[in-house]
């Protein structure tokens, strides 16, 4: 039986540290075409921790629960919902309120439909114990896939869209990514598994912990100062044929810029409000096309399951620790300071 109340971290304002534990009534079904979610895992994501800090470019409809990376059962189905269950095992996407006329939604590109919000920020998220989702952005995921792994197809499918659907990358290809956080490496693992023979992940100083992730993964992680060197003796030297962005400040853009061959793609991918400070002549005269990245749809989340589920992705490595959601100050601290690569919540004990 679901109870009328339930533990659940509440974003209440813009400023920094506006965020704490509270006790919010359990959400309901107030479409046919909704269902609850008990919630098993949720990761956090950098925009959390942005959001936590008052740091954030995007707009929030305050107070709000956290979380849009999450797994979790069925707990309760709306009257109109016929494909799943009460018990079954899935994970969601984030478009959670859309307008299902919109051009973009018709076209299946709902995730980039401008009146599009999202779990977290848009309407209530996942660091809960329940959480209610529109039955089509569900997938159901398999028996042998771990809970922890299970939690990490969002930002699977957020590196996804961005190697493979934005940057199209192909066998043989140079990549560069910009950025050794969760996403750059995953962007690092799907530029492998897409057929690159040459993938370097870039981190500056303060990057050594997840510098050493990335190698511990098998990916060539080098410092920010010695790329110039590592990208002249690549065949020509001209350049990769894509760089991968996923650090967001402008630095990384100039870089991208700088590092890419002419002809070449740039996809950004990373977050940052700072203005860009620096002339884009250079993208212009190397006649490289630049592209932002931005969220996925079903066809993409039906690719990564298909890759975590098969274990030819795995993004194991990046999972810090599994940690309670009381303790959820220690794990957004720990994040932010770079002491943890990505820390995965429980709202309740393991085993309760």
């Amino acid at each position: 039986m679901k109870p009328a109340e339930m533990t659940a971290l509440v974003n209440y304002g813009p400023g920094a540290g506006d965020t704490e534990l509270r006790t919010v009534p359990v959400p309901e079904l107030t479409d046919p075409y909704d269902v609850i979610l008990r919630v098993e895992a949720v990761g956090i994501c950098g925009s959390d921790v942005h959001q936590w800090l008052g740091r954030h470019s995007w707009n929030v409809n305050y107070p709000v629960i956290l979380g849009h990376e999450f797994t979790g059962t069925i707990a309760e189905l709306g009257a109109q919902v016929r494909a799943f269950a009460v018990g079954e095992r899935v994970v969601s996407e984030t478009a959670a309120v859309i307008n299902h006329e919109s051009a973009f939604a018709k076209q299946g590109l709902y995730h980039l439909d401008p009146e599009r919000l999202g779990f977290g920020y848009g309407t209530d998220g996942a660091m809960a114990e329940f959480v209610r989702v529109p039955s089509r952005l569900l997938h159901r995921v398999s028996s042998d896939l771990p809970t922890d792994l299970a939690v990490l197809a969002e930002p699977c499918c957020v590196a996804y869209s961005a190697v493979v659907a934005s940057g199209n990358v192909r066998p043989g290809q140079r990549v560069l990514v910009l950025g050794p956080g969760p996403i750059g490496l995953l962007c690092a693992a799907l530029a492998r598994i897409s057929g690159a023979t040459t993938v370097l992940v870039s981190g500056v100083s303060g990057d050594e912990a997840r510098l050493a992730v990335a190698r511990a993964m098998g990916i060539e992680a080098v410092m920010r100062e010695e790329v110039p060197d590592l990208i002249a003796g690549l065949d020509d030297g001209y350049g990769v044929d894509v760089t991968i962005d996923a650090a967001g400040v402008s630095s990384a853009l100039q870089d991208a810029i700088r590092h890419t061959r002419p002809g070449g793609v740039i996809v950004k991918v990373g977050w940052g409000p700072q203005p860009l400070e620096f002339s884009l002549d250079p993208l212009v005269q190397k006649a490289q096309v630049l592209r932002g990245s931005f969220s996925h749809n079903w066809s993409v989340w039906n690719s990564v399951l298909r890759l975590l589920e098969s274990g030819q992705l795995d993004p194991a490595p990046l999972v810090s620790r599994v940690d309670s959601l009381k303790n959820w100050r220690n794990a957004f601290s720990d994040m932010h300071e770079g002491k943890a690569m990505k820390i995965v919540l429980t709202p309740t004990e393991r085993g309760a």
